[in-house]
């Protein structure tokens, strides 16, 4: 092997053999670029049974192949596949036994859109393994909405497209901005807390909307703040966020997904006149129904018609059959009306037993005869008591103590009033008043005869 691959060949004219060229191309691609990073776009990826991994990396203009070895395909932590846009590490090299130009990888990264698009599907995955974007959790958009809150950028066409639409189709409903960046460092922030603010307004329903643009552009509507918040929103909420092939995280989460925003505001704002031209399209179709089947009917009966031998008799007797249901249903509809008569005759009946003016008669004559049974009743009640008063006052004056003194007896109290009823409540000197049946007396106990005297046996 040549030590220096890069000297000139001799100037006799050097042949090399086919294996010798490409050995001298290897060794100069290996030396100059011994390590490079290459961004592209994967396609023809191919995973077989080695573990290794080959691919190739192309723009608009040119392509390379790409190998990545089974030591070095193991540290690759994202799923690569076809379409992923990516930053590549490795050495430029050629594969000596076909000549064919290539890149030898150590290590793969997602590059611009491609790393947006990996975390996008991340996040997608995380939040659909919660849940949030289940069909159970979606609100219903209301029929006919009076207040409606936009969160949008006050600038641009977006909120000038919604108006316009809500002009046209629906100009009653009251339209609301709650302004917010929608694009920049600032915007997932400033989008949540518009978010809770419009929430908390007692808005019937909410649209969420931006433009069109990258994904770049449009990656505050794929934080997972926002996504979370608009998921927290209890008024149902359109996302109406870029054209109609960009797609959002906020677009799963929302109740609805409108492809763009002035779809968003026809979807609160239906129109009438479709309403009409839907209405017209029906009766159209039931015209066109109803002369279908009449035509069949007809054939039908010209049918049948054809085959009846004595089409005259037959139509007598349908005839006669009709003549038998309008008799049937004449007497059926005065039957109906008569129970309708007796049916109204019941209501009224009752109406009037239950007329204001009848309860109020009722009452008034109920009113005097409480009135007149009221002094009867006292009276009654008077004379019982009164009855009652004389048997109770003859039964206190037979046990007064009163009644007792007029008989003879007297009552002797104390200082205190106190009543004596024995000797012993009594001392030798003592003061006492003598209560009888007219006025009282004052005496004086002399002995109360509880001391035994003695005296001398001589006297």
């Amino acid at each position: 092997m040549l030590k220096d691959p890069f000297q000139r060949l001799g100037l006799d004219r050097e042949v090399l053999s086919v294996s010798q060229l490409n050995g001298r191309a290897r060794l100069l691609l290996e030396d100059v670029f011994a390590q490079v990073w290459v961004e592209g776009e994967i396609s023809n990826l191919a995973k077989p049974a080695s573990g290794h991994i080959y691919f190739t990396l192309k723009d608009s203009q040119a392509q390379v192949r790409c190998a990545l070895f089974r030591q070095n395909a193991s540290r690759v932590r994202q799923a690569l596949r076809d379409g992923l846009a990516v930053k590549v590490r490795g050495k430029v090299s050629l594969f000596e036994g076909r000549g064919d130009y290539q890149l030898i990888l150590d290590s793969v990264e997602p590059a611009g859109d491609g790393a947006l698009r990996l975390a996008f599907e991340a996040l997608k995955e995380k939040l659909g393994a919660e849940g949030l974007f289940s069909s159970e959790r979606k609100i219903a958009l209301p029929a006919h909405p009076r207040r409606i809150g936009i969160i949008s950028s006050p600038t641009g066409a977006v909120i000038r497209d919604i108006i316009s639409v809500f002009r046209r189709r629906a100009p009653q409903v009251e339209l609301t901005l709650i302004p917010t960046a929608v694009q920049g460092r600032e915007a997932s922030a400033q989008i949540v807390r518009a978010l809770q603010l419009a929430d908390s307004q007692g808005f019937d329903a909410l649209i969420l909307a931006r433009g069109g643009g990258s994904l770049e552009d449009l990656w505050c509507f794929n934080e997972e703040a926002v996504a979370r918040a608009v998921a927290a929103c209890q008024t149902p909420i359109i996302s109406a966020v870029g054209h109609e092939t960009d797609v959002s995280i906020c677009d799963f989460v929302a109740d609805v997904r409108a492809p763009t925003p002035s779809a968003a505001a026809e979807l609160l704002a239906p129109d009438n006149g479709d309403l009409l031209q839907r209405i017209d399209s029906l009766r159209r179709r039931l015209q066109l129904h109803m002369r279908n089947h009449l035509a069949r009917a007809h054939l039908r009966l010209d049918g049948s018609t054809r085959r009846l031998r004595h089409p005259g008799e037959r139509l007598r007797q349908q005839a006669q059959r009709l003549d038998d249901l309008d008799m049937r249903l004449r007497r059926a509809l005065q039957l109906q009306m008569q129970g309708q008569q007796q049916k109204l005759a019941r209501v009224d009946a009752h109406l009037a037993t239950q007329h204001p003016g009848r309860q109020l008669t009722l009452l008034e004559q109920r009113l005097r005869n409480l009135a007149e049974r009221l002094p009867r009743a006292m009276h009654s009640q008077l004379a019982l008591r009164r009855q009652a008063f004389s048997a109770a006052v003859h039964g206190l004056q037979l046990i007064s103590p009163l009644a007792t003194l007029g008989r003879g007896y007297s009552i002797l109290l104390d200082q205190r009033g106190q009543a004596i009823r024995s000797a012993a409540q009594t001392q030798p000197g003592q003061k006492l008043r003598a209560r009888l049946a007219e006025g009282e007396l004052q005496v004086r106990v002399e002995d109360n005869y509880l001391t035994p005297t003695t005296g001398s046996l001589l006297d």
